[in-house]
Parts: C-alpha cells; sequence; structure tokens
C-alpha cells in the first residue's frame, strides 16, 4: 500500500476523531518508553483538538490515518507540538517523511520540538535531521523532556 500526506483540516470533527484514536494508539508508546502512566495527547478530546490552533499534515494508507505531525507558525519557526505513528505502521519511514514535510513548510527558518529524554527512536530522528539539544526540563522524578532546535536556513 502506499503513503499519502497532505494538510487536513482539524477543525473538522471526523478529523479530530481520528487523531485522537491514532493518538490513543501511539502515545501509549511513547508514556511507556519515558516511564509515565500517561501523557498530555492522551488526554485529548476531538473538542481540545478542534481548538487546538496547531496546524496537521497526515500520512494517509488509503483511508487510514497512520501517521500526523501538528505544528504552529510562529513567524520564522516552526513549532512542532506532536509526531505519532500507528504502532502497526512503525518503521516504514513515516516519521521521517512527516518530519520532512514540517520542515519545509514556507517561511520556516527554525524548528524547534520537545520530546521525552528516553524516547529514543525520536530523539535519533531529530538528532538524524539536524537538531540540536538546548535543555532539558524534569517534569516528574526521573523523567525529563528535552527541547531541541533546528536552523533551517
Amino acid at each position: 500500500m502506499t503513503f499519502t500526506y497532505f494538510p487536513f483540516d482539524i477543525s473538522q470533527p471526523e478529523h479530530a476523531k481520528s487523531v485522537v484514536e491514532l493518538q490513543q494508539l501511539s502515545y501509549p508508546v511513547e508514556a511507556k518508553l519515558i516511564g509515565l502512566e500517561t501523557i498530555p495527547p492522551l488526554l485529548d478530546t476531538p473538542d481540545t483538538l478542534m481548538s487546538c490552533g496547531e496546524t496537521f499534515i497526515g500520512c494517509f494508507e488509503g483511508d487510514l490515518l497512520a501517521g500526523a505531525v501538528s505544528y504552529k507558525l510562529d513567524g520564522d519557526t516552526v513549532d512542532i507540538h506532536r509526531m505519532m505513528v500507528h504502532p502497526e505502521r512503525f518503521r516504514r519511514g513515516i516519521a521521517q517523511s512527516l518530519l520532512d514535510a514540517v520542515l519545509s513548510v514556507p517561511g520556516a527558518r527554525k524548528a524547534v520540538v520537545s520530546t521525552g529524554s528516553a524516547n529514543v527512536p525520536a530523539v535519533k530522528l531529530y538528532e538524524r535531521n539536524g537538531f540540536k539539544e538546548t535543555e532539558k526540563v524534569e517534569i516528574a522524578p526521573a523523567v525529563t523532556i528535552t527541547r531541541f532546535e533546528n536552523d533551517l536556513s
């Protein structure tokens, strides 16, 4: 099956519902990797997503939302808020393709992202794509988030 990538409107209830379903499959993997029971995306509802103000790019396999990335563009900085891939679609290049799409947003000269420091696959993805660690923040005992930045100019 071929994957297709395109922006979609999260303010549409059916799109928000699809993203919530994907988050419920994808984010427990990250929560487990970083040592938490839950993380904020697992608390989202279609309503919270519909009002989040983020732009979404999806990876579709037919009608299945196999992955998605969301971001906000603040001036010339693209702030990546979410990156998720359906666990049954891991290791197929979806995250890389979604990252490529968000890093080529018109007008973006810098990109920032945060991920759980113990989420080794995500950390490696960002480092492989030129992101540099800017700080680590403890969010719970023995649990840190690493913030990254990438100069796209």
